[in-house]
């Protein structure tokens, strides 16, 4: 192909050679990541909310109260048993405001201290860190899982490999286990398992959360918070100059070079930053703090134990990487002035919030009455005319015993003169059951004109001050 570019003094002939078909990926390859072990401050304090998490974790599915599993959400009797307290369907909202206290809390702890959930106590974060120590007990360090992964298939990583997935899985299957275990009585399933009598629900359940557990932690790790975690994408919108964030303080570390610990950076005009990459290298989602801050920050801080053992190495001040707020860096401001600025007006208003949905829910709870009652009209006969001369309405009152003891009940009746019961009155509901009763109610023919009547059941708990009244209507014919 000849193409001619023309000029105004003459005509330069352009030939170009035949193109060849080339491929283009228009996705980068992800490539794994590799963290490298560090001890520190932070790293140790990151285990110890591992070990605290994972205790609560596996630990309360065994806990008990009386003769019942002590947290339990029930969904094959529809109760949720939280301590001494029970909760039914109808009590969603509680669930709900627990959700919303949640999430404000969430977003007041951002607001203040960044993503230190997401670094210390995120589920993923957690797991992805327990799969690595795994990894690194039975692989090596991370030279060594590197050397391992490139090089040739042989014996020896076929037995790291094999064993690594193997301890992997089986830890997972734990972990799908004791999560069931919060939604069905984990010492049933425990005995089912051991008989091989699992159902297949629970055996999918149990399965389904393994080896989520297994992808998660295992293979996606670092690109879950990246890419598929929602909270990564939103907290800007909680951040401000004042959030507490993991930061390299670039005035003091640039212009950054490799140098030895005889060198005098000043005088080389030099940063203390010494292009070591161990910041990089330890970081769980492979960013460079040194780049600024970045939504894929965890905030786990060891990048700071990282930094601080290289200074301490080059007997430069510690700091380099540090928590500390934008401002705080700017404006080279001390932890008490960066601690002072904590009560600012979004942390104040979330805060205010906060203790008003805690309070709202802790009195409506303290006032919650212990069982719930549904008035049922029989459909079959809206009224009837009795022997007596009486008519009557048939009415169905479902009963529900919110607490674990038996409780006696005593039902009255008001809204017409004249109107009485014709059933039982008194009646028994077990602990934590629902109980359907017949109520008869009659009234002495032509004493009412016809059509519908307001009236009201008042249901009381016998020994107790607690009383739940009920509208309904009373029919009487033409």
């Amino acid at each position: 192909m000849t193409a001619v570019l023309k000029t105004p003094r003459k005509i330069i002939p352009i030939v170009s050679e035949p193109s060849q078909d080339e491929f283009v990926s228009l996705y980068e390859k992800q490539q794994k990541i590799y963290p490298r072990s560090i001890s520190g401050y932070f790293n140790n304090w990151r285990w110890v909310m591992i070990w605290i998490t994972q205790i609560v974790f596996y630990g309360v599915p065994w806990l008990q109260w009386g003769q019942r599993q002590a947290f339990l959400l029930d969904i094959d009797t529809h109760r949720f048993y939280i301590g001494g307290l029970v909760l039914y369907p109808q009590d969603l909202i509680y669930l709900v405001v627990i959700l919303v206290i949640s999430a404000l809390a969430l977003f007041l702890f951002t607001a203040v201290a960044g993503r230190l959930w997401c670094g210390f106590s995120c589920p993923q974060s957690v797991y992805t860190a327990i799969f690595l120590w795994i990894e690194n007990k039975v692989e090596g360090d991370r030279a060594t899982r590197i050397r391992l992964d490139s090089g040739k298939l042989g014996a020896k990583k076929i037995y790291k490999k094999t064993l690594k997935h193997a301890i992997w899985i089986a830890f997972s299957m734990w972990t799908g286990f004791t999560f069931l275990g919060y939604f069905a009585p984990i010492r049933d399933l425990s005995d089912n398992i051991m008989q091989l009598s699992l159902g297949p629900w629970e055996s999918f359940w149990i399965c389904f959360y393994g080896f989520a557990t297994y992808g998660n932690a295992g293979f996606l790790r670092e690109q879950v918070c990246k890419y598929m975690c929602p909270y990564a994408r939103f907290q800007s919108a909680m951040f401000d100059k004042d959030t507490l964030i993991v930061a390299y303080d670039a005035e003091r570390g640039e212009p950054r070079r490799g140098r030895s610990r005889k060198v005098e950076p000043k005088a080389e005009g030099l940063g203390d930053c010494i292009e070591c990459s161990m910041c990089v290298q330890v970081c769980p989602v492979g960013i460079d703090i040194r780049d600024g801050l970045q939504y894929e920050c965890i905030s786990c801080g060891l990048c700071v134990d990282a930094c601080d053992s290289i200074m301490d190495k080059m007997e430069y001040p510690r700091g380099l990487i540090r928590f500390s707020t934008q401002n705080g860096v700017s404006n080279h401001w001390s932890q008490h002035e960066i601690v002072q600025k904590i009560l600012r007006p979004r942390v104040l208003i979330y805060t205010g919030i906060l203790l008003a949905l805690c309070i709202g829910f802790a009195v409506s709870l303290g006032m919650r009455t212990p069982f719930k009652v549904d008035v049922i009209r029989d459909r079959g006969v809206m009224s009837r005319l009795v022997p007596g001369g009486n008519i009557e309405n048939v009415y169905r009152l479902q009963i529900t015993n919110a607490t674990e003891l038996a409780q006696s009940y005593r039902i009255s009746i008001s809204g017409l003169e004249g109107l009485s019961i014709a059933s039982n009155k008194e009646f028994m509901v077990d602990g934590a059951s629902t109980r359907m009763v017949a109520v008869s109610l009659q009234i002495e023919d032509g004493t009412l004109k016809s059509g519908t009547h307001p009236i009201k059941f008042g249901i009381e708990a016998l020994g107790t001050d607690q009383r739940v009244d009920e509208k309904s209507i009373f029919y009487m014919p033409r």
